[in-house]
């Protein structure tokens, strides 16, 4: 693993922190945090917690557009990254909202919006741009040690973006894009015409690469971002698609314990309504229902998790964030909306952004 200097970036966001106001929730623990999001009320981009009817239950104001999150499994830490290519990545305890330290960054480098924590919380993963070498990178902070970066692992692609631990425990799995960036072209794509996106298990002890999956070549234009794990042990995933408008390829795969990937055929009309763009992806609890959205087109795809069959799709529009509840799911949307079951509640003043993430295991 490769050490690396904090920049004074980095510093910079610690007195941000430092000057956070004690969230909202420290005044009411009566109500228990069961999801966490990002959103924008007027100006100001924040970190917040819902409880499992979708009130706010806390929240603290972010530097910038935040992404995504990585929560312990113990749900007592938890990590909020900004939006690719973001150069911040700030701790803090889900019960509080309170915010605690920014995670250090080297000066060439920066966030891709995810995380995950090692299983027994001491360690925490984050998906990273090495920009000047044109590679993604799985970087390695010891948490009980002030979040210190301790290195990073390579992780075999492009574009790094969503990593999930593995039900093993001690390998993760990564989402490599496939889309080049560069800080000085915020958020160009700068090889769309030779991108290739892939799937890859790294062993989180060592960085060994244990297992690699590509698309095949004809859908090198598909980029892997987001991830759902599932209790037989399949890694199921959803795409945005950079090619011709006209192009509307599968955008929902699933990469099984063998290595082997299948995409899902879903019923045109149903293709051509999420217009080449998936959001995000999770999967129920038991492994039985999958559901992505699609803010584009303004629906939520759900699927059996066993047959990879169409279920039903339901209409929201502008949604984006999704997250498993105790008998289905809870999306969330830019218009401020969001949906659990047959019940759609609204907070105006708010728009929520991409990732609705559970607190609960």
């Amino acid at each position: 693993m490769r050490l690396m200097e904090t920049d004074r970036r980095t510093l910079l966001l610690g007195l941000f922190c430092a000057a956070l106001p004690m969230s909202r929730a420290v005044a009411d623990m009566r109500a228990t945090p069961a999801f966490l999001t990002t959103g924008r009320r007027g100006e100001r981009f924040h970190a917040i917690a819902l409880d499992r009817r979708g009130r706010i239950t806390g929240d603290f104001p972010l530097p910038d557009r935040g992404h995504g999150f990585a929560v312990s499994r113990d749900g007592h830490r938890a990590v909020a990254f900004a939006r690719r290519p973001g150069r911040f990545a700030i701790s803090f305890d889900p019960a509080t909202m309170q915010a605690s330290v920014p995670l250090p960054l080297p000066a060439d480098r920066h966030f891709y919006g995810h995380g995950l924590f090692s299983a027994d919380g001491d360690r925490l993963f984050a998906t990273q741009n090495d920009f000047e070498a044109e590679r993604g990178v799985l970087a390695v902070h010891d948490v009980r040690r002030n979040w210190r970066r301790i290195g990073e692992f390579a992780t075999h692609g492009i574009g790094p973006h969503e990593c999930l631990l593995s039900d093993d425990g001690r390998s993760a799995v990564i989402a490599n894009g496939g889309i080049l960036t560069h800080p000085d072209y915020p958020r160009r794509k700068l090889n769309l015409d030779s991108m290739e996106s892939t799937l890859v298990r790294l062993d989180l002890a060592s960085g060994a690469l244990l297992a690699r999956a590509s698309l095949p070549p004809a859908l090198y234009q598909l980029s892997i971002r987001h991830l759902a794990a599932t209790p037989d042990g399949a890694t199921w995933f959803c795409c945005q698609h950079e090619g011709a408008a006209t192009g509307q390829p599968p955008l929902i795969g699933r990469w099984d314990r063998r290595g082997d990937i299948r995409l899902i055929d879903l019923p045109a009309a149903v293709t051509r309504s999420m217009r080449n763009y998936a959001g995000s992806i999770a999967a129920s609890h038991d492994g039985h229902r999958i559901a992505v959205t699609s803010p584009r087109g303004g629906i939520i795809v759900i699927l059996d998790g066993r047959s990879g069959a169409l279920v039903e799709t339901v209409s929201l529009a502008d949604t984006c964030g999704i997250a498993p509840t105790g008998d289905g799911f809870m999306a969330t949307a830019g218009t401020g909306a969001i949906r659990s079951g047959d019940n759609t509640d609204a907070h105006p003043d708010i728009a929520w952004d991409n990732h609705l993430v559970t607190l609960e295991s």
